[in-house]
């Protein structure tokens, strides 16, 4: 019984690591997005500050090209960090299933065991009755062996009064 437990709260364990790593993959990418943000940010105000340059249409040309791949990459980043919720989601939907299937489990276990527990106090009695009664049971014969003995030694010891007495007569 301690192995299955030991084997759920493996498990448990197991799985709450699982989902503390997920946990901090969802930061870390949370954090690169805010990075990118903070580097798209950096870059726009640069490119007001070069709006002035006569190069600027060849400038602005690549960084909104810049922008662009930064832009397909927040929004694969997003796509991959709602992938991550999701999957965030659903273990913790498994999770919790199974913390309440674990804990229906325990209380089943742990009712069967008191169930157990009266079953065994309950025999217990009934041993310990039937051991007084047998006790109570040899002791009523063995006192009527007594009286069976002392009957025999007085019925051979009439009898052999009386074969004495006949021979006499």
């Amino acid at each position: 019984m301690e192995v299955g437990f030991s084997a759920m709260r493996n498990e448990l364990q197991s799985r709450d690591a699982l989902w503390r790593r997920t946990q901090l993959e969802c930061q870390q990418l949370h954090t690169e997005l805010l990075k990118i943000r903070e580097y798209k940010d950096m870059q726009e105000i640069q490119m007001k500050h070069q709006a002035s340059c006569v190069h600027l249409t060849e400038q602005t040309e690549n960084k909104n090209a810049e922008l662009l791949l930064l832009a397909q990459s927040q929004e694969h980043q997003q796509e991959e960090l709602n992938k991550i919720r999701s999957h965030v989601y659903q273990e913790e939907q498994s999770h919790r299933s199974e913390k309440e299937r674990m804990k229906r489990e325990i209380s089943d276990l742990t009712e069967e065991l008191h169930q157990k527990e009266i079953t065994i106090a309950t025999i217990m009695e009934k041993a310990s009755l039937l051991e007084r009664q047998l006790k109570m049971e040899l002791e009523i014969k063995d006192k009527l062996l007594a009286k069976q003995q002392l009957l025999d030694f007085q019925y051979k010891f009439i009898k052999f009064e009386n074969t004495h007495l006949k021979e006499m007569v």
